[in-house]
């Protein structure tokens, strides 16, 4: 009998110390405290900014534009939770879209900036060119006049000296 009691005494001993639920187990094995366990087990959301597509920005406008009374569109902005501010910039910005479709398109191939870098290029190189056969034609001539008049050259100046 004394045995049976030491029996039933270690196993409740076992179970109101050692042992948690099985839901409150770790992957490692260690034991998590009751508490903890019993904490909300409802996910957070994380706030995230709204985003509205081309197509909700042009209803939403439209929508506003047909609030006319008095305290419509105030109860508009409240309902669909966007500022004024908002209506305005995407005001704006169909604004500038309209104006980009309704421009003239240019014709033919469209203009890259490193071709036209290049061509600047080739101009410039073309100028200097010329520059420079124009100052080689005019040190030949001053050569050509200081042998007929027979005036020491500016090398000859050089090597005297």
């Amino acid at each position: 009998m004394s045995a049976l009691l030491k029996d039933s005494m270690a196993e409740s001993s076992d179970f109101s110390s050692g042992t948690v639920s099985e839901g409150a187990r770790r992957a490692t094995g260690e034991t998590v405290p009751e508490e903890a366990a019993r904490r909300d087990p409802e996910v957070i959301a994380i706030a995230r900014r709204r985003q509205f597509s081309g197509s909700e920005k042009r209803r939403l406008l439209a929508e506003a534009d047909r609030c006319k009374a008095a305290g419509t569109l105030g109860a508009f902005l409240r309902r669909e939770r966007i500022y004024s501010s908002m209506l305005s910039s995407w005001r704006k910005q169909m604004a500038a879209a309209d104006r980009v479709a309704l421009a003239p398109k240019r014709r033919g191939p469209k203009p890259d900036p490193s071709a036209r870098q290049i061509e600047q290029l080739n101009r410039e190189n073309a100028r200097l060119r010329r520059k420079l056969e124009r100052a080689e034609l005019i040190i030949d001539a001053q050569k050509k006049l200081c042998v007929a008049l027979g005036l020491p050259m500016a090398d000859e100046k050089n090597e005297d000296a």
